[in-house]
């Protein structure tokens, strides 16, 4: 009888680091959500800088959310592609159970950095003139840039995913997040009418 093939014994993965880049992911998307549009007002209104809040905000950030789940539930299906340590030998075993690619929590948290950005560079060329604002720059692009490079590195550092499966999913989610963040911040005119209201319905 044949000799059966010696099981590869899965590497053991950071649940703490699970938990963390889950949280920074999280907490990328839900910045985006929370900031305001920062932009310059009209002369003809009243010139200066304003900030406003949207709920029409909710639109793209559904989107990238319900991306992720996508993701989670049916896009890692269809990839196959193995986690670190994990080959058709332990397949199924505790910690080969799933797969890497795409990283949900790296596709969540650099989607976000992309929304932000788009939404900033939007807002900057189009709504401001060109006018930087470094207090829009730092809430729609600096900071989940931070939690964005914590959520890899961490996927990484905790052999959650390869670096390959991280960063591929990194640059995706970096993508998809500009362009729904340029087309809204384009499409949807940040000031809200002339009420002067700090909330856009």
């Amino acid at each position: 009888m044949p000799a059966r093939a010696q099981v590869t014994l899965p590497p053991e993965r950071s649940d703490a680091w699970n938990d963390a880049t889950t949280i920074m992911a999280l907490s990328a998307l839900g910045l985006e959500l929370v900031m305001p549009r920062v932009f310059y007002a009209d002369p003809e209104v009243t010139a200066g800088w304003k900030a406003r809040w949207h709920l029409s905000a909710f639109a793209p950030i559904m989107t990238l959310a319900t991306l992720t789940l996508v993701n989670e539930h049916h896009l890692k299906n269809s990839f196959e592609s193995p986690l670190p340590g994990c080959d058709d030998t332990n397949k199924g075993y505790a910690g080969c159970t799933t797969y890497g690619m795409f990283s949900s929590q790296s596709l969540l948290a650099f989607s976000a950095l992309g929304q932000g950005a788009g939404v900033f560079l939007g807002d900057t060329m189009k709504w401001s003139d060109g006018r930087f604002n470094a207090g829009a720059f730092t809430g729609q692009v600096g900071i989940p840039l931070v939690l964005g490079i914590i959520t890899a590195v961490g996927r990484t550092s905790g052999n959650l995913e390869s670096g390959g499966q991280v960063w591929t999913s990194a640059g995706v989610g970096t993508l998809v997040g500009l362009g729904t963040g340029l087309v809204y911040s384009l499409m949807q005119r940040p000031e809200c009418g002339y009420t002067g209201s700090l909330l856009c319905w």
